[in-house]
């Protein structure tokens, strides 16, 4: 959903603790409402709205991750500079995954596919190698029948 620039931006503005990259979910509501711009209130209505699904603690409690953060400004961005209602930012949302997991379908198909044209280029080979190298003499005579029926009968 985020350009990778606004990706980097935001790895560069927040410092993940170690072990965890840019999904792990570790930001309170109020740490992901600073980094987002956005009144905690809001990330509350989005997350029941389905906008933005953070992570939950077992006692219940929201955790944000980076990504998560991401999408939050990109659903900001979306609604106040684009004018886009977030019936619509839902929908573009739901169509960038689906994009993004086609892309990666295609991708592990082109993958398959590569494998599959390796081996048969493989198998093609082993055949073409069994062939025995004997040369085989081959009479080189063309002959011309001319068949003329008999019209007596």
């Amino acid at each position: 959903m985020t350009s990778g620039r606004s990706r980097a931006k935001l790895s560069m503005t927040v410092g993940f603790p170690p072990g965890a990259n840019e999904d792990t979910p570790v930001f309170v509501i109020s740490v992901a409402a600073e980094l987002s711009g956005l009144h905690a209130q809001t990330l509350r209505s989005y997350d029941r709205l389905g906008l933005v699904s953070p992570g939950r603690t077992a006692a219940g409690g929201r955790r944000y991750s980076a990504r998560d953060i991401a999408l939050l400004r990109e659903v900001q961005r979306l609604s106040q500079e684009e004018g886009v209602n977030l019936a619509g930012i839902k929908r573009i949302i739901e169509l960038e995954n689906e994009v993004d997991a086609l892309r990666e379908k295609v991708q592990e198909l082109m993958t398959e596919v590569a494998a599959a044209h390796a081996a048969a280029e493989q198998a093609a080979a082993q055949v073409h190698a069994s062939y025995r190298r004997d040369l085989v003499p081959v009479r080189q005579e063309t002959a011309l029948v001319v068949w003329k029926p008999d019209r007596r009968r």
